[in-house]
């Protein structure tokens, strides 16, 4: 094949011999044109997301202390609901009402079962039961998936 192709392109004109090292070159230009610059925007860009990421994590850092310190806050007064009914309300208040595949009692506790969940409403629902109703996080086991910013988990909750 390769020694075919030779002997076709040198059988050709000098003039159809440059034309087609100008197009040869011309294709590679564009292919590598086509493929290098989304490239490069993406890395600039994953670029400019970590180095905003690394910002958050040093406020983080230095708010950690100030809230260690300053402890726990007091837990809201037990409403009188059970854990499973304040799971599935707080769930749904929190947007999360979707990603809650099911919950099944974990010896005194419950094991909730989440997929497809955003991550950051997974945490705000997860410290707003620890804060306002007092429930212990005994586990928590998140998996991330295909998406980013989503994740599959499994929580085991335990009512004070």
């Amino acid at each position: 094949m390769k020694l075919a192709l030779r002997n076709w392109y040198e059988k050709q004109s000098s003039r159809d011999q440059l034309v087609l090292r100008w197009g040869v070159a011309a294709v590679v230009l564009i292919l590598l044109l086509t493929l290098l610059l989304p490239l490069q925007r993406s890395v600039a860009q994953a670029r400019r997301q970590v180095a905003a990421k690394q910002v958050d994590l040093q406020w983080m850092r230095s708010m950690g202390p100030a809230l260690a310190a300053a402890g726990p806050g007091p837990a809201a007064a037990p409403s009188g609901e059970s854990l499973v009914v304040l799971i599935d309300r707080s769930a749904r208040e929190s947007g999360l009402a979707q990603a809650v595949t099911g919950s099944q009692p974990a010896g005194g506790a419950t094991r909730v079962q989440l997929e497809n969940a955003d991550f950051n409403l997974l945490v705000g629902w997860l410290s707003r039961l620890v804060s306002q109703h007092g429930v212990h996080v005994e586990t928590a086991t998140v998996t991330g998936s295909a998406a980013p910013g989503i994740v599959n988990a499994s929580v085991v909750l335990r009512a004070p």
